[in-house]
């Protein structure tokens, strides 16, 4: 019982040097001797020695305090930034477009894992029809992407967003070429995209990917966000359906 009291004892001392780093024992609110101090700690080293177990344990401990602080984090900023994903007029949009369950994708076209994931979307949009898809343009891939991602907005004055991004994710990659022969495919107007191209609500768009994405502490593409949860990368089709199923067993 003394042993393990003991451990359970620097378990806290370890914890605290590890969560408090910059603060050292001298500045608690009772201050320690020297001898106190040195004392204490031959007796964390013996203990570690003896054992590691405490330590391991110790560090679990921080590790899942961490995690679980780094959670709370992001779950306040998407409760922060959440009208804005959803309310944004100037975003495409994919599936029923009044759907009460809501994906949201940041996106590059020339991401291959983005295109890896566009026609796992339109199946699950096809086996949910209460699904809505919002596709944030997000071109961090350079100005191919860029160009791309104006195109894409420019788009939906012609209503033809759905039709032009399924058609350029078709191809191996997103530049003047294959944009152009995107668009011939969904019957977009090219002149009147190219028009549109530059108009501010493309920059506006880009911005507001820019800063959301700095919030939500995003790095790369694609990212998925549906309710509460943040997940990176490439997703199984099975995983993503059962974020959908949650959502909507939630409604």
């Amino acid at each position: 019982m003394i042993l393990k009291t003991t451990h359970q004892m620097l378990g806290v001392l370890l914890w605290a040097l590890i969560s408090a780093p910059t603060t050292s024992l001298a500045q608690q609110s009772t201050p320690l001797d020297q001898v106190e101090q040195e004392a204490i700690k031959a007796l964390i080293l013996q203990t570690i020695r003896e054992n590691p177990e405490v330590l391991v344990d110790t560090l679990l401990a921080f590790q899942e305090e961490a995690q679980a602080q780094a959670e709370a984090e992001q779950h306040a900023a998407i409760a922060r930034v959440g009208d804005l994903l959803l309310a944004d007029g100037n975003t495409g949009v994919m599936g029923n477009p009044e759907g009460d369950i809501v994906l949201v994708e940041f996106f590059d076209y020339n991401c291959p894992y983005c295109r890896r994931a566009a026609p796992v979307l339109f199946e699950l949009i096809e086996e949910n029809p209460d699904l809505r898809i919002i596709m944030r343009e997000w071109p961090i891939l350079g100005p191919d992407s860029e160009l791309a991602a104006r195109a894409s907005l420019a788009a939906i004055k012609q209503n033809k967003f759905e039709a032009f991004h399924e058609a350029l994710m078709a191809h191996p990659r997103a530049n003047t070429v294959f944009i152009r022969r995107a668009a011939e495919q969904a019957g977009l107007d090219y002149d009147q995209l190219q028009a549109d191209m530059d108009a501010p609500e493309g920059d506006a768009h880009i911005a507001k990917s820019h800063d959301l994405a700095r919030q939500l502490g995003i790095s790369g593409t694609p990212t998925f966000l549906i309710g509460e949860t943040l997940l990176p990368g490439l997703l199984e089709k099975a995983d993503l359906q059962a974020l959908i199923s949650e959502a909507e067993d939630v409604d």
